[in-house]
């Protein structure tokens, strides 16, 4: 029987780069036209992977919040999708910024992140070339995907998997430095004990 866990992954970027279509694209293999861009929505999802059975929990954000419900937004998530648009500079730009505003909500963690850049099918009218994707995502170093929502080229799936990946990575590490601390705070508390006997 393979175990479950839940994972909480929230999608940012400005209104119109795509996070509705791209969630969309994922959950149903379709793509949509029509979207309403100030309406943000939470789905629920279970795959498995990699043996393990993971119910994510999406949030859509409308690319429109005001500032406390992005930080509320942020403090939610676990693991975050930036999403530009390959057409739009000014979405590319907005990426380090939000970045910014997450290491701030979750310091001192590091923030589980994947960056990816939408529309990779308009290639005609792209402003913001892969080379440029890559080096950001190195900056900000995490996984980098280009793909389309609307064609499905790129590995949608796979971002989505590949975050929640990184999210049980991260929970397993910080489990286990949590569990590392306390037997010093144990072995501390001891060596107290016998040196106030022994003195």
């Amino acid at each position: 029987m393979a175990k479950s866990s839940e994972v909480k992954l929230a999608i940012f970027g400005r209104a119109g780069v795509g996070k509705s279509a791209l969630v969309v694209r994922f959950l149903t293999k379709r793509f949509i036209w029509e979207y309403d861009p100030t309406l943000e929505s939470t789905y629920r999802h279970q795959a498995t992977i990699d043996d393990e059975v993971v119910t994510m929990e999406i949030l859509d954000t409308a690319g429109q919040e005001d500032t406390i419900q992005r930080e509320g937004h942020m403090r939610w998530g676990e693991g975050f999708v930036l999403v530009y648009d390959v057409t739009d500079r000014g979405s590319f730009e907005e990426v380090l910024p939000l970045k910014n505003i997450l290491d701030e909500i979750k310091k001192p963690k590091n923030v589980t992140l994947i960056l990816v850049g939408n529309k990779a099918d308009l290639d005609h009218s792209r402003q913001v070339s892969t080379e440029e994707g890559e080096k950001l995502a190195t900056e900000l170093a995490c996984a980098f995907y280009e793909c389309s929502a609307c064609t499905g080229e790129g590995n949608i799936t796979e971002i989505f998997y590949e975050l929640c990946r990184e999210v049980r990575r991260r929970r397993m590490v910080q489990g286990k430095t949590r569990r590392r601390s306390s037997t010093t705070h144990v072995k501390q508390a001891i060596n107290k004990m016998l040196t106030k006997i022994s003195s």
